[in-house]
């Protein structure tokens, strides 16, 4: 399932006006509809577009629905706040703050939901708003390693494996804060979860050792 017109197709090229338009009905939809009322028809009228000109760019509601969100999530920036501690403060409540959009919270959740049967919006969901959004990691340290704050990590393997944990971390404790136990991300929560994430980066790990018998 591809959002753009497949290659190879003539037509006309995309407009991103009608791009952006499309989008923001689509998030404002979800805001007075909700995804389960949603519809193509509703976001061309919103939109001011006709309804073939989505079809030609989304397969269908959910596709378009992960694009309007992930356009969302594009917004997060990393502040530069001194330190490592207070930069993940500033992101996480960013994070918090989206989240807590109706439009953010109703789409996010439906398109999971939707993608737990289908693998293909797994991979979307995955593409256009997991991996985008993984930069901010990834300047996060490079940053606190200039700063001396973290060590260099020189093995480039072992280095995204931990990008993708801290990501998974972040991204999980906060979801499922404010989505799954409704609760809010505030000042005081967003703290103790950057002490504990801080104490994992910085802590030194145990050596492994082999099991013994017996």
């Amino acid at each position: 399932m591809q959002s753009s017109t497949p290659a190879g197709r003539a037509g006309r090229p995309r407009s991103a006006a009608a791009d952006t338009a499309i989008l923001a009905a689509t998030r404002a939809a979800l805001v007075d509809l909700g995804w389960s009322k949603l519809t193509l028809g509703d976001v061309a009228t919103r939109a001011g577009v006709a309804k073939t000109t989505l079809y030609r760019r989304w397969a269908g509601k959910n596709e378009l629905v992960v694009d309007a969100v992930a356009e969302l999530f594009d917004e997060l920036e990393l502040p530069d706040r001194g330190s490592l501690a207070a930069d993940i403060e500033g992101v996480v409540l960013q994070f918090a703050a989206i989240l807590a959009r109706p439009e953010a919270r109703s789409g996010l959740m439906a398109v999971v939901a939707e993608s737990t049967r289908d693998e293909a919006l797994r991979e979307r969901i995955r593409t256009s708003i997991v991996e985008r959004q993984k930069r901010l990691v990834l300047e996060g340290r490079a940053r606190a390693q200039s700063r001396g704050e973290l060590p260099p990590e020189p093995d480039a393997a072992e280095a995204a494996r931990t990008a993708d944990l801290i990501f998974d971390m972040v991204a999980g404790a906060v979801v499922h804060r404010t989505l799954v136990s409704a609760e809010a991300a505030n000042g005081d929560w967003v703290r103790s979860l950057t002490q504990v994430l801080l104490w994992g980066l910085t802590s030194r790990p145990p050596e492994q050792t082999e099991p013994t018998d017996g």
